[in-house]
């Protein structure tokens, strides 16, 4: 997110540009150090035992690097209109300069008891000159200064609009994230359960093999089932891995420092449900409120060259100190000072069309801004209807996957009970034991789509806000 503010360059320092040159800045190079010093050395902040997602968003807004860089940027914004409203303010200058002749100059002048003769050459000045000038100038009107006290709120807005547009995103991120690191945790532990069976299982076959009561293919093929589940719980701790790190990143938090999250399933499970979505207003959505603020900057661009055509207003005042000496050793013994002040109106005639072609300009992209806004109404209809649409669809999902879980849970019991019996064979309980694990990893895999989907329909209702 980047955004800028017209700014104008002066022919002079202003008072309040100089202190903020020599005073402010120089403050802040011995505030900045110490801040980022205090980062850098301070304890790592307190943090509950397990983290929730609450927990996970407040600890971004503090140490997350973009979310610094969203309000420098802020900061830097407000320079830029400082530095635009300075243009409001008295411009003081000063020079001084020295001039030495060579050969002086010099003029004909009659000679006034026989005006029809010859003129006289007169020598004129002194050798050695020199000026010591101030220069205080007033802007009364122009379009620049019109611009910069007309756009300053609509570009402090702007600002903490693309900041807030920002920080939305990365909320919904680290959710999504959040939710996929307790979604691979959950498929960890699940494997991990599932093998427990299988060594259960596996030590009951070969006792049956030892006993002469069975073969060995039984406790062969419980190995074989064994094997697998164990590659699949190496590859879902490495998905796991991953998708912590990813957390991490997102979150601003150290990779190498552990980060416990809150395991709550049942508190999930609760948030799936989502208020009505009849209700839409496109007011709530930030890149709405955004594009309408960009509208209004840019009806200050036409305003601004329509002004253009004004003339500029400017009041002066002007006073020097003057010395003149044909010795240099006495230049600076005598002043002669002189003062000003007065007005100045100017009025441009013809500048080649520029102003002409640079109003239609802006005119047409305001035209185009404002069909923006109608593009992104349409835009935002369908992404309701998509967003909403998928989350039905993962909701449905997600209750038939929990049905499922329920349905796996008493046939494996029921061919586990049988095959100690030694009514069922192996092969059974290995596809019942499979089926079972595939029904809980499809569940889980379920309820993180509910959950991201929902993400998505709040989002695209506007109805994600962000406090900073």
């Amino acid at each position: 997110m980047y955004f800028h503010v017209h700014s104008y360059v002066i022919s002079a320092i202003s008072l309040r540009a100089w202190f903020n040159r020599y005073m402010v800045i120089p403050a802040l190079f011995l505030v900045l150090p110490l801040n980022v010093f205090s980062q850098q050395v301070s304890p790592a902040t307190t943090l509950p035992d397990s983290l929730d997602l609450d927990d996970c968003l407040s600890y971004a807004m503090d140490h997350q690097p973009m979310v610094q860089q969203l309000k420098l940027d802020e900061r830097i914004s407000q320079q830029d209109i400082r530095i635009a409203y300075s243009d409001w303010l008295p411009q003081i200058t000063s020079s001084a300069d020295y001039q030495h002749y060579l050969k002086q100059p010099v003029i004909f002048l009659p000679d006034f008891t026989n005006p029809s003769g010859p003129k006289t050459e007169i020598t004129t000045g002194v050798k050695n000159n020199s000026t010591i000038s101030f220069s205080a100038s007033q802007v009364l009107f122009n379009s620049n200064v019109y611009l910069a006290a007309r756009t300053s709120g609509y570009y402090r807005k702007q600002a903490k609009q693309t900041t807030k547009e920002t920080l939305i995103g990365l909320v919904v991120d680290i959710s999504k994230a959040y939710y996929g690191v307790l979604s691979a945790a959950q498929q960890v532990g699940i494997i991990r359960e599932d093998i427990q069976r299988i060594n259960i299982s596996l030590r009951d076959a070969f006792a049956r093999y030892q006993s002469g009561a069975s073969d060995n293919i039984d406790y062969k093929r419980a190995t074989i089932s064994l094997n697998n589940a164990k590659a699949q719980l190496v590859n879902a701790g490495e998905a796991l891995n991953s998708n912590m790190s990813h957390l991490k990143r997102l979150m601003g938090y150290p990779i190498d420092q552990p980060l416990n999250l809150e395991k709550d399933y049942t508190k999930m499970h609760n948030e799936i449900m989502i208020e009505s979505v009849n209700e839409l207003d496109y007011g709530k959505r930030i890149e709405y409120q955004l594009l309408k603020t960009n509208l209004h900057l840019q009806k200050a661009m036409v305003d601004y060259y329509r002004l253009d055509f004004l003339p500029s207003l400017s009041g002066y005042a002007n006073y020097n100190l003057a010395y003149h000496n044909d010795n240099f050793g006495d230049l600076y013994n005598l002043m002669f000072p002189n003062s000003s002040f007065g007005l100045t109106l100017s009025f441009p005639i013809f500048e080649g069309a520029r102003r002409i072609q640079s109003l239609k300009k802006a005119n047409l992209t305001y035209e185009r801004l404002a069909l923006d806004t109608l593009n992104f109404r349409n835009q935002m209809d369908n992404e309701i209807m998509q967003a909403v649409a998928s989350y039905k669809s993962y909701v449905a999902s997600y209750n038939s996957t929990t049905e499922n879980v329920k349905i796996a849970k008493e046939v494996y019991n029921t061919v586990k009970s049988q095959y100690d019996q030694g009514i069922k064979t192996y092969l059974e309980v290995i596809v019942s034991e499979t089926d079972l694990r595939t029904a809980q990893i499809n569940n889980i895999n379920a309820l993180f789509m509910v959950l991201s989907s929902k993400l998505d329909v709040e989002k695209a209702l506007g109805r994600i806000s962000v406090n900073y």
